[in-house]
């Protein structure tokens, strides 16, 4: 094998803290990299405020209090998403869709915003103009063409607002299906369901005002620094209150160490900065159930009375047989599965048991794992055994990514819908809905491959690089009858499609949304179930964009008429949709009403209120054993030679990224300059395997199917991982997670759990 790819990237000495006056920089050079600083100065100043817009970023939640309520990461959004270079049909008149395939991903959203709706020409290999109406027309041919409803799959990404999600799946229903494959799918979906079997709610139970009062916080497989800046105000407000913060993260992330709030003067503009953690442990891939396991361990052998007898003997149970299988499990497999040693745990366990109140939180870290439902089971019991639930300052905090993936799955995008929620749903619209589960996104794809399912429609996202094993997932977009792209900036999504494809602009955030009754707003819900209202300031950038919401009620209405909705008049006024989810979803009772308060307001979280909506009706502890092996390759056929040399692989974001969307080439906060074919590993591995820092590898992935997964002209770097892990990012690694590999229950990727071995490249060669 033979490559003629040039790896530009370079390493330097991480920087001593994150944030501070490198991070002020950053956002003034993405603002003026949008060719429209002023405009983009006058939304930053609106972002996160009363009356203003939502981030696009994260769903970390906001105060409403101070002039200033964004990050840089955050910043970068809102000035990728506001540029004032546009694509049109002019662009694809340049350019055939078999040349953009070979472009980078970067390269693809830098173009600028989509600017007219889209369709693609086979013969052409090109897209060209098509007008509203006959977009609809064409999606409404398809749809009602199709053999059976479940043919269609209605993707969803985590950024539409509550409005757009409910009419999409108001529409999906009526039109017959509850396919609805969403972005959360491939995340969070391990939270809510193990939380929702455990204490009855799939959403964290704290709020951000919890932070101010806890007095441990413990931080799981989550790099904030990077995926959710604005968290890190709150945890160095914490820290410096006196809360200790105990870190258990694969990678040493430097923003989780010292951290320099970019608004205090003092860490701004001198060295000064503030420790975030009081203790940080690198456990391995994979290796947090048994650390928690081994903290809960050390509780009962050393710290008995730090167990809240009253709550557990009133709220919960199933406490003797968790205790016996505590119990059952040696100190050996605790400290071989987790990679720490007994006194790391019995100090981390120190600081739980001498702490009133405990937050746990985690992320992707914790998620991505074929035991992921499980490891969050064993945080959940560990909370449950302190009352560490429903207590203010304590609790349980999933911190989900795209602004608005839990405001997504509340408002009823979900392919398992509660039987609740259908007959809501039913009775208001005196119209029988579908109850049969439909598609989550590994089984969407899985059938868009055996060519069962037919059309793909997606608000926004770009599933072709969110999810696994990306040549499998290019064929299955091509493989399409029907792909229909609603979306911001051109992706990779936009590229793969079989006999006919739209690509279909909608506003942004940021941008003013006029429809006939006046202009809109729309609402999102945070990490913390707070919901609040979003209204652009900023003209569009084309007249020919739509919002979210009548592109959606376009599409019903070509398909399904106005027999049950008047779709024209939900786009007219958003103040009706909100109506039709207030009579839907008691906890939205008085939703216009209920938004006039500053910072919005808050739906309420049944187990934070002691009321167990499981099966139960308890608070459950979960026995589950440790995983026979952190990685399941021990029944795959492979040489001793490779077996010898397999590592475990996670897929990561860089600081210059968000999900999919690549703001730039450098990775500061480790070290990496110019480039993004990356891959961090332990300096003991790397000497074991004969490499060298900056070494070109061929990285190749192990599964059962025998499929070959490799990319090639990844640069070494050596790195604080621990010994037998390596980490790079994603998307350029996703080619080497098996779409088959995925959590048990919950059917997410396994990329945080990537068997890989690395073959040496000199001069273009593999050797």
């Amino acid at each position: 094998m033979t490559s003629n790819n040039r790896n530009t990237v370079q390493f330097q000495q991480k920087p001593a803290k994150a944030g501070g006056i490198k991070s002020l920089q950053s956002t003034l050079k993405s603002i003026i990299k949008s060719q429209q600083p002023s405009t983009n100065i006058k939304s930053l100043l609106k972002a996160n405020q009363d009356k203003g817009f939502d981030c696009p970023g994260c769903a970390w939640g906001d105060e409403k209090q101070g002039l200033i309520q964004f990050c840089e990461n955050g910043a970068k959004a809102i000035a990728w998403e506001s540029t004032s270079k546009t694509i049109d049909a002019a662009f694809f008149a340049e350019h055939t869709v078999s040349e953009l395939q070979k472009q980078s991903d970067y390269w693809l959203e830098y173009q600028g915003r989509l600017a007219e709706p889209l369709r693609y020409n086979a013969e052409l290999d090109k897209y060209q103009a098509i007008s509203w109406s006959d977009a609809f027309a064409l999606i409404a041919s398809h749809l009602n063409q199709l053999e059976h409803v479940d043919q269609a799959e209605f993707y969803t990404s985590g950024r539409a607002s509550n409005e757009a999600a409910f009419i999409y799946q108001l529409f999906g229903r009526l039109y017959g299906t509850n396919n609805f494959p969403d972005c959360s799918n491939m995340c969070h979906e391990a939270s809510g369901v193990a939380l929702k079997e455990a204490i009855g709610v799939g959403k964290g139970t704290v709020t951000l005002k919890d932070f101010s009062f806890a007095d441990a916080i413990f931080v799981f497989g989550q790099n904030p620094g990077s995926n959710h800046p604005r968290m890190m105000n709150a945890l160095r407000k914490s820290a410096r209150n006196g809360c200790k913060i105990v870190t258990f993260n694969n990678l040493k992330e430097v923003a989780l160490e010292r951290f320099a709030s970019p608004q205090d003067a003092v860490e701004l503009l001198t060295p000064s900065a503030t420790q975030i953690s009081h203790a940080y442990f690198t456990p391995k891939l994979g290796g947090d159930m048994a650390a928690v396991r081994g903290i809960v361990k050390a509780l009962l052998e050393r710290y008995p009375q730090s167990l809240d007898r009253n709550f557990i003997e009133q709220h919960s149970q199933g406490l003797e047989s968790y205790i016996e299988l505590v119990e059952q499990t040696s100190w050996s497999k605790i400290s071989e599965q987790s990679g720490l040693t007994q006194n790391d745990l019995r100090q981390a366990a120190s600081v739980w048991a001498n702490s009133d109140k405990v937050i746990c939180c985690w992320a992707m870290g914790l998620t991505q794992h074929k035991h992921s439902v499980a490891t969050i089971q064993e945080i959940t019991n560990l909370q449950l055994l302190g009352g560490h639930i429903g207590k203010p300052g304590a609790g349980l905090c999933p911190v989900r990514g795209h602004s608005n993936v839990q405001g997504n799955r509340t408002v009823g995008i979900n392919e398992k819908p509660p039987e609740a929620f259908i007959d809501s749903l039913s009775k208001v619209l005196q119209t029988p809905l579908p109850k049969t589960p439909g598609h989550n996104v590994y089984h969407a794809l899985k059938s868009l491959l055996s060519k069962d399912s037919k059309v793909l429609v997606c608000l926004g996202g770009n599933i072709a690089q969110a999810a696994p094993d990306s040549e499998r997932t290019y064929q299955a977009l091509a493989n399409t009858e029907l792909n229909v792209q609603i979306a911001t900036k051109l992706n990779r999504s936009h590229l793969y499609m079989g006999k006919d494809a739209l690509i279909l602009p909608c506003l942004g955030r940021t941008e003013i949304d006029r429809q006939t009754s006046g202009d809109q707003y729309i609402t999102v819900e945070d990490t913390f179930s707070m919901v609040h209202a979003s209204m652009g300031n900023v003209e569009p950038v084309s007249r020919q964009l739509k919002s979210e919401v009548a592109i959606i009620a376009g599409i019903a209405q070509a398909t399904l008429g106005n027999d049950v909705i008047d779709w024209s008049n939900l786009t007219a006024d958003y103040g009706n949709i909100r109506a039709l989810i207030s009579d839907c979803l008691p906890e939205f009772n008085d939703f216009e009403q209920r938004l006039d308060h500053v910072g919005g307001f808050y739906l309420g979280n049944s187990a934070s209120e002691h009321r167990w909506l499981n099966v139960a009706g308890k608070a459950l502890f979960n026995s589950n054993p440790l995983p026979d092996e952190l990685v399941p390759i021990s029944q795959i056929a492979l040489e001793d030679s490779k077996r010898e040399r397999l590592l475990t692989m996670q897929t990561m974001r860089s600081h210059d990224q968000y999900n999919t969307t690549v703001y730039g080439m450098n990775d500061r906060y480790r070290g990496v300059v110019n480039g993004r074919k990356v891959l961090f590993i332990n300096a003991q591995d790397a000497k074991r395997q004969q490499l060298s820092d900056g070494d070109l590898v061929t990285i190749t992935s192990v599964w059962q199917d025998n499929i070959e997964r490799q990319v090639s002209d990844f640069k070494i770097h050596l790195y604080d991982i621990p010994e037998g892990n390596v980490a790079g990012y994603y998307p350029e690694t996703n080619p080497l997670v098996p779409m088959d590999s995925v959590g048990d229950k919950s059917f997410t990727p396994t990329s945080k759990a990537v068997a890989v071995y690395l073959q040496k490249q000199v001069n273009d060669r593999i050797l």
